[in-house]
């Protein structure tokens, strides 16, 4: 099969995957209600927490982070199977798609998340000790700041910085990993632009459980 087709099909079926945005689904479907019309206006798991509490939250952050795993898994099995080969993991273009799909879902108006879960989902896949090494430095920054966008937005700093001192130091070549944490941090600091100019001005919002 010719090499671009794969990678379009690629493309084009983890966007689509990524448009099941589970914040969206869960609010329209079992709450009756558009997430996207309370508190940030965002569809994902801290805005759920918000407005519907710590089950639909974790049901969120679970769906969201259960399709981006199975897009990107999924398509690296397909390439491979098809005797495709790219000089970098192609899990990281699928990676992409998922992305934006998730935040421009095509089944819901193109107004998703901000794609935190997405990205740590792709880190699981692409790089686990990438993961671990973020999940341990910055989720718990959340708990000590309860301002999530903050840990978010460092993290995503942090991304291709973590990346590519863990591609030197297991001597591996850190073209393309570096690369694409970049274009992920990238896209996560556009979505949470806004966010960042609050925390700048010191009016960002701390996280509050629905009681």
């Amino acid at each position: 099969m010719n090499l671009a087709l794969m990678l379009l099909g690629i493309a084009f079926g983890s966007y689509l995957t990524g448009s099941l945005n589970f914040a969206v689904i869960l609010s329209k479907y079992f709450y009756r209600d558009d997430i996207r019309s309370h508190g940030s206006g965002n569809a994902g798991m801290t805005n759920m927490l918000r407005t519907f509490g710590k089950k639909a939250a974790a049901i969120t952050a679970a769906g969201d982070f259960a399709k981006t795993a199975a897009a990107v898994l999924i398509s690296r099995n397909i390439f491979a199977a098809a005797g495709g080969f790219v000089p970098m993991d192609v899990g990281y273009v699928a990676g992409i798609f998922v992305f934006l799909g998730h935040a421009f879902p095509l089944w819901f108006g193109f107004k998703g998340g901000k794609g935190v879960i997405t990205t740590l989902s792709i880190m699981l896949c692409v790089s686990p000790v990438t993961f671990a090494v973020i999940v341990v430095i910055f989720v718990p920054l959340v708990f000590i700041t309860r301002i999530v966008s903050l840990s978010s937005v460092l993290g995503a700093v942090a991304y291709p910085v973590i990346t590519l001192l863990l591609c030197v130091a297991g001597g591996r070549r850190p073209f393309y990993d570096t690369l694409f944490a970049g274009v992920f941090s990238a896209m996560v600091l556009i979505l949470h632009r806004e966010n960042i100019q609050r925390l700048l001005n010191g009016t960002e919002s701390k996280f509050v459980r629905k009681k």
